[in-house]
């Protein structure tokens, strides 16, 4: 492997954990699904849960952004290594919202992933989710409500 062709795996696999972040917000539910390799797995240990497959991985992030308020999700570059066409990574989370029932919800936790090469590109193969700090302290904020594209008042 080039060098360059480590540099733009890299690339891509950063933007891979970025498309899920957003797709995720944006309630792009397809999209969020077709991150994962067609037997990919989304694990929830702490729940504890799992969902394999694209289609179950589909119906559970809807699922639980019905569940959500408001809901907010950042993620931050962790290591990647690269093996072939497969890799190992890491990134870190940082989460904050109200459920509709109320309560709220603010965590930092970890994604560690398995990425597979695939035709159209770096897939998950696998994510598993580690929550390291979890605070339910209702949140005193609220969501700007403003139209697309306009600025917040």
């Amino acid at each position: 492997m080039t060098d360059i062709q480590a540099i733009a795996d890299r690339v891509e696999i950063e933007a891979l954990r970025g498309e899920f972040t957003d797709a995720g917000m944006m309630h792009d539910y397809d999209r969020f699904a077709s991150l994962f390799s067609h037997d990919g797995a989304w694990r929830m240990p702490h729940i504890p849960a799992e969902f394999i497959g694209r289609a179950q991985i589909r119906a559970t992030i809807e699922r639980l952004q019905d569940h959500w308020e408001y809901f907010v999700q950042t993620v931050h570059p962790g290591m990647i290594r690269i093996e072939g066409d497969t890799a190992l990574g890491r990134c870190y989370v940082a989460e904050f919202g109200r459920m509709r029932g109320g309560s709220s919800h603010l965590n930092y936790a970890l994604y560690h992933d398995r990425y597979l090469r695939a035709d159209d590109g770096w897939k998950f193969s696998e994510r598993v989710y580690e929550v390291r700090y979890l605070d339910t302290t209702p949140l005193t904020g609220s969501p700007l409500r403003t139209a697309p594209g306009q600025p917040a008042a």
